[in-house]
């Protein structure tokens, strides 16, 4: 009877536990994401509004791919941002090449005052919550990966991530186009439908260029100015590039509606994010 009533004791312990970790799983409730939700809300604490509107006299010393690109989005005329949201809501998502691809969520804010960048990603591996928040602050960028809302996979910060934090806020820079219009950005025309931009603070500095098709839509960003880690945890800069199409109007302005990025390895291209049904929002306070 006693060895019973203790079995009995073991399964009930056992239940609870597997009923603790459910529900811990269940609620909405993450460590991750109320990290990212303070991240966002104290760079928008100190951000300041940009205010007045894009002219045609802003744009005037850009080299002409970029400046035609203003023009076919669709920016002149439209109010000054001071940060962007953007959700990508199908994301096709490689965490390492021998792996299947992951479904995920990814939201992030960029802010133009500084080249700051935030990101969150939230998905599952095997039914476990898995959440990352990729970051760039006062020019420290950070990668970190969580699951089951609780252990840390990684954490990638140093030189490296920094120079490839800042290079992501300029990759990114025409979706937020008062950013490329700052004085820590510095472009330069290439031809009729390649430019060169630099970006500097910091004290680092990153560099890429940027494809426009003959509308002027742009439709690639490239740099050498990233690190890959491969799965044995050896680094070296690969060339990178931000893919992004099939442009859509809303509320007078165009977007892409899918972006890619994609390492340039010797085995051959690997398209790790493959982000579609995108919305961008302007000026967001939470």
């Amino acid at each position: 009877m006693k060895r019973g009533k203790k079995n009995m004791v073991w399964i009930l312990a056992v239940a609870a536990l597997i009923a603790g970790i459910l529900i811990w799983f269940i609620v909405p409730y993450s460590p991750t994401k109320a990290e990212f939700a303070k991240l966002t809300s104290y760079q928008m604490t100190k951000t300041m509004t940009q205010g007045g509107i894009i002219t045609s006299e802003d744009i005037a010393e850009l080299p002409l791919p970029v400046q035609k690109y203003f023009q076919y989005c669709g920016y002149i005329g439209k109010s000054k941002m001071s940060n962007m949201n953007v959700h990508f809501n199908d994301v096709d998502f490689v965490l390492t090449p021998d792996k299947p691809k992951l479904k995920i969520k990814y939201t992030q804010y960029n802010f133009v005052a500084e080249p700051e960048r935030f990101a969150y990603i939230n998905t599952s591996l095997y039914g476990i919550p898995f959440e990352g928040i990729d970051a760039y602050q006062n020019g420290a960028g950070s990668m970190k990966g969580v699951i089951a809302k609780t252990f840390t996979l990684f954490d990638q910060k140093g030189e490296a991530m920094d120079q490839a934090s800042l290079v992501t806020c300029l990759a990114e820079s025409l979706l937020l186009p008062t950013l490329a219009l700052q004085e820590y950005i510095s472009w330069e025309e290439i031809d009729e439908t390649h430019a060169q931009a630099v970006i500097n603070f910091y004290g680092i500095s990153a560099s890429g260029i940027f494809t426009f098709d003959d509308n002027g839509a742009m439709t690639r960003f490239t740099t050498n100015d990233r690190e890959y880690t491969d799965t044995k945890g050896n680094s070296q800069k690969v060339k990178w590039s931000a893919v992004c199409g099939d442009y859509e109007e809303v509320d007078g302005i165009k977007y892409p509606s899918n972006l890619k990025a994609v390492w340039h390895l010797e085995t051959g291209d690997l398209v790790y994010f493959d982000g579609r049904d995108i919305t961008v929002k302007y000026d967001v306070s939470k």
